[in-house]
């Protein structure tokens, strides 16, 4: 009988720090460093950036209600320059968003034990300021999705490859573009960063 209720407490006592691992150790926090690709539809005509630009700085809070699906809140910053042949112009392009995150890696099955996929969507807020004095600073609604590729280094530290594309809910006919034009950019971007994730509680859903 003694041993019945030992094994029965440790079964107990493991059932309860599972549990507790479950309920703390869910926050991530992500910081990324990698380059942008602006679309040229959102320059005025006879305006574009360069194919790549650079730096594109993302920093990133996430929550996991669950191994397979979180949410997270994010920031990126992206430069982008004109190219050789047009006038030239530096503009920072500045988003925040609010996404959901799913992760489908142990349903996909033939990943190795330390890669993930983990796939991020969601609404969010642009700010465009031009640099050196090239006319106002714009703003509006953007909606991004992206693909991030996971490789655990340890239990609570990742590297990871990020790929997203962020359409922007406005178009040129948002601003004049006789004043604003050189200044301006109304469209979509492109990215991909390499970063690390990192576990600040433990490893609920390590990599």
């Amino acid at each position: 009988m003694s041993r019945i209720l030992i094994v029965l407490a440790v079964l107990f006592s493991t059932v309860l720090e599972l549990q507790a691992q479950r309920v703390n150790n869910r926050w991530k926090a992500q910081i990324g460093v990698g380059v942008n690709r602006p679309f040229w539809s959102g320059f005025e005509d006879g305006l574009y950036a360069n194919d790549i630009n650079g730096p594109t700085v993302n920093l990133g809070l996430q929550y996991m209600f669950s191994e397979t699906l979180g949410a997270k809140l994010d920031y990126g910053f992206n430069r982008m320059k004109n190219a050789d042949e047009v006038p030239n112009f530096k503009i920072n392009y500045s988003r925040i968003n609010a996404q959901v995150v799913y992760d489908p890696s142990n349903a996909i099955g033939f990943l190795p034990n330390r890669m993930r996929i983990v796939l991020h969507a969601g609404p969010g807020y642009s700010i465009v300021k031009p640099l050196g004095g090239l006319q106002t600073d714009q703003s509006y609604l953007n909606a991004m999705g992206g693909t991030e590729f996971h490789y655990g280094l340890s239990d609570s530290l990742s590297l990871f490859l990020d790929v997203a594309y962020v359409y922007g809910f406005t178009s040129l006919d948002d601003y004049n573009p006789t004043i604003e034009g050189l200044g301006a950019f109304n469209g979509d971007l492109l990215y991909a960063t390499i970063g690390v994730s990192i576990s600040l509680s433990g490893c609920y859903t390590c990599n």
